[in-house]
């Protein structure tokens, strides 16, 4: 497990007071006071136990209690106030393309809004960077200072692995959180095996899944025969772009890894938002967020 450089160099440091004056913009406005809407209900914590009531859930009944008092007794919770939200975060080389942003930049930019919310609630943040492997890993904590050590270190980072293992990291996670938590993968889930982990995941925490893709994925320019590099393994080929038919079987091709993606993270039980590197992702941020309390007030 690696870290980022021990001395944080001035320009690291300028890009994370520039990205926290942008975050801190954005927090009221994707959440407009509706985090704990968004983010409710995550885990819960015992109150007390109480004489059982008409309407009380029997399940909720204190066997042990109540056989001891020799009345039913029922086991009374209360949803936690602190909350723990972890951003899992793709370094890997498919998520260094994109402009005029890359992906990883959409992806940490919008980890530091996520941060920044979390610490204006005094809830717990704290982040986990992987590629082919588990390369970073920030605990959770409180607090402004905490946050902002969090969007530090995303930025600091320095890749220097290409391959991808989603399934890898996502078992990391299901080890390293012993409670109910928010985790929020940042990928663009290019990598193979992942499903049945996600799957698992989700069912002992709420899981956001957050995919930033580029536009050129799917749409190649028309400019005559290039050469395509895969980001991971470094394989190389010529495209002949001037073709329509090429053009078009390679943007059905895109559209179907979309779908099959959006299928198969439904299917988990996660919470899906699409982002794109050449728009901006407040609105469709807030737009998911917004939809995710409505649903949750129902």
């Amino acid at each position: 497990m690696t870290s980022p450089a021990r001395v944080v160099g001035a320009e690291v440091l300028r890009q994370v007071k520039q990205i926290e004056l942008r975050a801190r913009r954005l927090v009221n406005t994707l959440f407009s006071g509706e985090y704990r809407s968004v983010f409710r209900g995550q885990g819960i914590e015992f109150a007390e136990v109480r004489d059982y009531q008409h309407g009380d859930d029997f399940r909720s009944i204190d066997w042990n209690v109540t056989a001891r008092m020799g009345s039913p007794y029922v086991k009374t919770f209360e949803e936690e106030r602190e909350l723990t939200l972890l951003l899992v975060v793709d370094r890997s080389g498919s998520v260094e393309f994109g402009r005029p942003a890359t992906k990883a930049d959409i992806a940490v930019e919008v980890a530091a809004v996520l941060a920044l919310a979390a610490a204006r609630q005094n809830d717990r943040v704290g982040a986990v960077v992987f590629s082919g492997g588990i390369d970073h890993v920030v605990s959770p904590g409180k607090g402004r200072r905490h946050a902002l050590r969090v969007i530090r270190d995303l930025l600091a980072f320095a890749p220097h692995d290409r391959d991808t293992n989603i399934k890898a990291a996502l078992a990391y996670v299901a080890r390293l959180l012993r409670h109910r938590s928010i985790v929020v993968v940042l990928s663009d889930f290019r990598a193979v095996g992942w499903e049945e982990q996600l799957s698992n995941l989700a069912s002992r925490h709420e899981v956001v899944a957050i995919t930033v893709d580029d536009a050129r994925e799917a749409q190649l320019p028309e400019a005559g025969w290039i050469e395509l590099e895969d980001a991971e393994s470094g394989g190389r080929m010529l495209v002949d772009t001037s073709s329509q038919q090429t053009r078009l079987k390679l943007q059905m091709a895109a559209e179907e890894m979309r779908l099959a993606r959006a299928r198969a993270l439904k299917q988990a039980g996660v919470d899906h938002v699409e982002l794109q590197t050449g728009r901006p992702y407040a609105e469709p941020l807030h737009r998911a967020f917004a939809e995710r309390a409505r649903r949750m007030r129902r």
